[in-house]
Parts: structure tokens; C-alpha cells; sequence
């Protein structure tokens, strides 16, 4: 199974494509969407839904996965990414393919076994699980490679379930 992860912002929207197979992992690409900072609002929404549509096509996932948003206390900067999210959620759907929302408690959780783990330990687990030398950059990018590892470690207790129940629903 190929896995799109998906961090997503408007500035910096970070990916990950993850190849699950019988427990192992292996990465097949990485990086970040970007977008100028000052330039309308809208354009910038524009250009992540363009490059998200070249990247649903350039890496032929199976699914998707995407970070649910997590509104800290900077309100006004959750607006605009989950306005960004919208835009990603359009392309996957477009391009037919499922998505799957997680809190990051839930990357946590699946990646290191501990839902309150430092944002070091997921990286860190990260790098073991996929055998890196390094963790990629930037941030946003391990951030994505986590949340495709955390659809490929939950996978098979997805499928126990009713898809409605673990589908995002769009």
C-alpha cells in the first residue's frame, strides 16, 4: 500500500509517501509544498491545490492521510490552514482516493506508543521505522512521513472496522 501523509498549511504544506508491506516501511519521497508569504491569500490556496493535484498524480497513493487541525492559541493562523485542508481534501477527492483524518495524539500513539510523546521521540521513531540516517527536512515533511506511517501501523485495525466508521468524511 502506497500512503500519502499530509501536513497541511498554507505557508508550508508537508508530504510524505510511505510504502506499507507486511509490517515494513519504506519511503519513497518527501518534501513541501510552499507557498510566498505576502502574496493574496487566495493565490496562495490556489498554487497548494494545484501542486497537491500534480503530487496526487506524480505519486499515485492508495490513500491518503491527513493531520486533523489542532487549534492552539494562535486562532487566526488555524483559520487559513484549515481553509488550505479544504483545498487538499478537494484534490483527493478529484483524484478518487480516500482520506483519513489523525489528531496527532493518534500519530503519537501509533508511531512511538505513547500519545504524549515529544515531537523529538516521533522523529526519532520515525528515522528507526523507515531506517534514515537522518530525519528529512523540513519539519513539516517528517511531520507528513509520520502521519503516513501512523495510517500504515493502524491499517489493519482499520479494516476490522465498518469503512464509514474510519473514512474522513468529506
Amino acid at each position: 500500500m502506497v500512503i500519502l501523509g499530509i501536513d497541511p498549511g498554507y505557508g508550508t504544506t508537508g508530504f510524505g509517501v510511505v510504502q506499507a508491506e507486511r509490517g515494513q516501511f519504506r519511503l519513497l519521497r518527501c518534501g513541501a509544498i510552499t507557498t510566498p508569504p505576502g502574496m493574496d491569500f487566495s493565490a496562495r490556496l490556489e498554487i497548494v491545490y494545484e501542486d497537491m493535484r500534480q503530487l496526487l498524480a506524480l505519486a499515485k497513493p492508495d490513500v491518503v492521510a491527513i493531520e486533523e487541525l489542532f487549534f492552539g492559541q494562535n486562532v487566526t493562523t488555524g483559520i487559513g490552514v484549515a481553509q488550505s485542508r479544504g483545498v487538499i481534501l478537494l484534490a483527493v477527492r478529484q483524484a478518487g482516493l480516500e482520506a483519513f483524518a489523525y489528531k496527532p495524539s493518534q500519530v503519537k500513539q501509533a508511531v512511538v506508543g505513547y500519545g504524549n510523546a515529544t515531537k523529538h521521540q516521533v522523529m526519532d521513531m520515525t528515522r528507526r521505522l523507515l531506517r534514515l540516517d537522518a530525519m528529512p527536512k523540513p519539519d513539516d515533511a517528517a511531520d507528513a512521513i509520520a502521519i503516513a506511517l501512523c495510517h500504515a501501523r493502524s491499517a489493519t485495525s482499520l479494516l476490522a472496522r465498518h469503512p464509514k466508521d474510519t473514512r474522513y468524511e468529506i
